[in-house]
């Protein structure tokens, strides 16, 4: 026997192999090995109490290339060799605008950015390099990674999948997120939204969330979870005990939430509850005051003991980790000072304050808290072990650097990108077709008016609205006329858009309504409202409105002839919508909100694809691997769900040559769930015996059959094992 001990990590990539893994019969934190629980032992002996108060701090950093000569960098090693932070939060950038009156172009203050991946990988390991312990890095995927990276994978958030009532694809959705972010050092992403959005007048929540049906939040976030953590990654809930019923924005005030505790255990808390059943790694607090849960005046759950400690530690046994909400939102910021908001939030339960404004000062008031013994030094004990058995459950003891050179091995990339394309294919909902215009169908040679119908002039951080759709439209119908409508549109330069649409063939309007941080606002004017009204009053010309963003727009909508919803706005939204628009793909989303008086829950109206699609990859020749097996993004095809694994034997060759890597396979899974041929399609190792070991394995995998129509069907996959010494 090997006197190193050994453990197999399995990765199974859901873009390649559409396996959607069933939940573990293992724990859902299984103990450390020894080696990792030696370590977080001997470490948490060692640390002095200014090690201890560091690691329950969690500043953030900014993702743009930063020398090392550069007072940026001076202030970051600040904070982990002085400071000694437990954790490092990831963002794009900024950019800071003017304060100059007048401008209709910037907006006040500054606009969030994208940042480059290399260059978060490249500061984040220097910071690994200079800290003593390593650190937990943590980001905001919401979006998947080019939510706040560019060159990552855009994916669609909570409410498309929600609408797509599929649990395999939030689990895809989750798990490539991870792939990517643990790719560039990321560990921790602060995902799902578990809220429950029941308030149409949520500007914040929203389409962040899987919908209003807490039986349907429950399933879809399970799914996610299992997702991020299969990629690698931790997984979040959040914002406990509930952000989905108010109409604050937290970023800009304290909101509060008057429901008695009967309705929270009802509504708000049931997907909590599931993800603690699950394993979930994490939580993340809101900076909203429950009454029913604290009856503290002005006290929000983030500075709660009563909630945190009370409820999610005591009564609902969560043993994982509690971060805070950014502690710069103006909830916290503006009702109290700082360094006393950290101190408070550590006394009421919390592992890390998440993005403080002045690390410094709560540094010190954390410390003088212990010191004082306002807080137990035992509470604070307790949260270091957790912060470091977290760390090790990553191997972080082990390794701690991002390997650059293989960024653009797993971030990114076209099979990525066809995952992200699907979800947002299958979320669209055809709320309303009245005069039976969707799918379009107009000549190829006709004159169509596009409206670009935008919120606001500024902050566009995912691009300028239509610049895909515009593009697109003008694959299928050459003869656009594209127009911006946006809130600063005069009534003369309206009247013309009026004159321009009866010498049109047809109209299609895109309304962008957002769904921002630090915004608060969720409608379009009242004369662009009035502009859309009275070019649908012709009922001749074909008129088909496509909302992205803010759904609930379509209430105030409503008398418009045609509305398909997205939930999104981002490129990839807006080129599958001009595909649902020319019929090139089904709709078949369902609404998974209430729009009070106007579309109840679950409304979708189902369409048939009509036409081909213009940017259908071109067809291959037949495969000769397995040829008469059905592939991935075939028409009608349900991929192949695991039932039961087998995990390959590491040699003992292998083991002493500490070969350690991954093994790329395709196989066929037939039409009873049996696996038949298997063939190596990047190699690992051919001397020690891993790749037959693979191969041996996955034959006795077990599957839920692939259907392709209702009728189960032999489907190719690609899968992934890699194997890891530890």
């Amino acid at each position: 026997m090997p006197t190193r001990r050994t453990a197999l990590i399995l990765s199974f990539l859901a873009v390649l192999s559409g396996a959607f893994l069933a939940a573990s019969a293992d724990p859902p934190r299984p103990p450390l090995d020894k080696a990792a629980e030696k370590w977080v032992q001997d470490t948490l002996k060692r640390m002095t109490l200014d090690e201890k108060v560091g690691q329950l701090l969690a500043p953030a950093i900014n993702s743009v290339y930063t020398p090392t000569d550069s007072d940026i960098e001076e202030q970051k090693l600040h904070l982990v060799r002085d400071l000694h932070v437990g954790g490092i939060h990831v963002f794009g950038t900024a950019e800071t605008f003017p304060q100059a009156m007048l401008n209709p172009n910037y907006g006040n203050g500054s606009a969030s950015r994208k940042g480059d991946p290399y260059a978060a990988a490249a500061l984040l390991n220097r910071l690994q390099q200079a800290a003593k312990i390593p650190l937990m890095t943590t980001a905001d995927f919401e979006g998947g990674t080019n939510y706040i990276l560019n060159g990552g994978t855009r994916f669609p958030r909570a409410m498309v999948l929600g609408a797509t009532r599929d649990p395999e694809l939030a689990f895809r959705a989750g798990q490539l997120a991870a792939t990517e972010g643990r790719a560039v050092g990321v560990m921790v992403d602060f995902y799902p939204v578990l809220d429950v959005n029941n308030n149409p007048r949520n500007p914040i929540i929203n389409i962040r969330s899987f919908g209003e049906d807490v039986g349907r939040v429950s399933e879809m976030g399970r799914a996610f979870i299992k997702g991020i953590q299969a990629g690698g990654m931790l997984a979040t809930a959040k914002h406990f005990p509930g952000h989905g019923d108010t109409n604050v924005d937290t970023h800009l005030g304290l909101a509060v939430i008057e429901h008695p505790r009967d309705h929270l255990d009802k509504v708000e808390l049931p997907p909590f509850r599931m993800a603690v059943e699950e394993g979930v790694d994490a939580f993340m607090s809101t900076h909203i005051v429950l009454p029913a849960l604290d009856p503290t005046p002005g006290v929000p759950a983030t500075l709660s003991r009563p909630i945190l400690t009370g409820l999610l530690r005591g009564e609902m046994k969560f043993d994982g980790l509690i971060f805070t909400d950014a502690m710069d939102m103006y909830a916290i910021s503006k009702n109290f000072g700082n360094a006393q908001a950290a101190m408070m939030a550590v006394k009421a339960g919390v592992d890390f304050v998440l993005v403080i404004p002045d690390a410094d000062a709560a540094f010190a008031a954390i410390k003088a808290a212990v010191q004082s013994g306002e807080i137990a030094e035992a509470q604070v004990n307790a949260s270091v072990e957790r912060i470091l058995r977290a760390k090790a459950r990553l191997g972080l003891h082990r390794n701690r650097q991002v390997d650059i050179p293989a960024i653009a091995t797993k971030f990114g990339g076209r099979a990525h990108q066809a995952a992200a394309d699907e979800m947002c294919e299958r979320g669209i909902t055809l709320l309303k077709d009245e005069r039976g215009q969707v799918p379009l169908r107009v000549p190829k040679d006709a004159q169509v008016l596009y409206l670009s119908v935008i919120d606001y002039a500024s902050g566009w951080r995912e691009g300028a609205p239509s610049r895909t759709f515009i593009a697109s439209l003008k694959l299928r119908w050459p003869n656009v006329t594209a127009i911006e409508v946006s809130d600063r549109t005069t009534p003369s330069e309206m009247e013309l858009v009026r004159a321009l649409a009866k010498r049109a063939d047809a109209v299609v309007a895109s309304v962008f309504v957002r769904i921002a941080s630090y915004s608060g606002r969720m409608d379009l004017t009242p004369a662009q409202m009035g502009l859309l009204e009275s070019i649908a009053a012709d009922e001749k010309k074909p008129f088909v409105t496509v909302l992205f963003g803010n759904p609930y727009t379509a209430m105030p909508l409503s008398k418009l002839p045609a509305l398909l919803v997205t939930y999104e706005q981002f490129d990839a939204m807006e080129a599958a919508a001009v595909r649902a628009v020319a019929g090139e793909i089904p709709i078949g989303g369902k609404l998974p909100i209430t729009m009070p008086g106007v579309f109840p829950s679950g409304t979708g109206l189902a369409r048939e694809a009509i036409a081909p699609r213009l940017d259908a990859r071109p067809a291959q020749a037949t495969p000769s691997f397995a040829p008469g097996a059905a592939r991935r993004g075939e028409p009608g095809l349900t991929l192949p769900r695991v039932l039961r694994e087998k995990k390959p034997t590491y040699t003992k060759e292998a083991m002493k040559a500490k070969l350690q890597g991954t093994v790329a396979m395709e196989l066929v899974v037939q039409a009873d769930g049996a696996v038949g041929d298997v063939r190596v399609l990047r190699s690992l190792d051919q001397t020690y015996g891993l790749d037959e070991q693979a191969v041996k394995a996955v034959k006795e995998w077990r599957f839920a059959p692939g259907r392709k129509d209702g009728k189960p069907v032999a489907v190719a996959v690609e899968i992934e094992m890699t194997f890891t010494l530890k």
